[in-house]
């Protein structure tokens, strides 16, 4: 059960006899400590009398998935559909984001796109831009092929192995 704080700082500045101001009674730490847990805080502070206490704790750095609710019953409504095209890494004449980024399809706004769909490519050629921490990264075509279909759209965030232009 969650303590009063104002009887835990209270507590915690009438500890007893008087001692030197770095000295804290352990319960006091301890029931502080206690209610960080209960309450799913990681840092709390109480002042009383001139005298200050501040316990934390860290988070763990372990990430673990978030539980997914599964509908059990055919009436069960469809979710929207995803604004990140599906990954596609495998698929013949797919071009692949090889970063986390965003995408642009001209050099710069205003400017012609680097490839339309129908456009010959050789290998090489600059298909795309990704910016990736302030950083333009042109995207090259693999080989040499033909432009059949453009999956992104320009300034889109992008993900790694995202699937942006397929080659023919």
């Amino acid at each position: 059960m969650i303590k009063d704080v104002r009887q835990l700082g209270a507590r915690f500045a009438n500890s007893g006899k008087p001692k030197p101001q770095l000295q804290v009674e352990a319960g006091v730490i301890r029931e502080l400590s206690d209610l960080l847990a209960e309450t799913g805080l990681t840092e709390i502070e109480i002042e009383q009398g001139g005298r200050r206490i501040r316990v934390a704790r860290q988070n763990s750095p372990h990430i673990s998935a978030a539980p997914v609710a599964v509908p059990t019953n055919s009436e069960a409504v469809a979710a929207p559909p995803s604004p990140v095209p599906e990954l596609k890494r495998d698929v013949d004449g797919a071009v692949v984001s090889p970063m986390v980024g965003t995408v642009y399809i001209a050099p710069e706004p205003g400017k012609p796109p680097f490839v339309k769909v129908g456009d010959t490519v050789r290998e090489g050629d600059t298909l795309l831009i990704v910016e990736a921490m302030k950083t333009m990264n042109p995207i090259p075509a693999p080989r040499a092929g033909t432009i059949r279909e453009i999956l992104v759209r320009d300034s889109q965030p992008i993900e790694f192995g995202q699937t942006l232009l397929f080659l023919s």
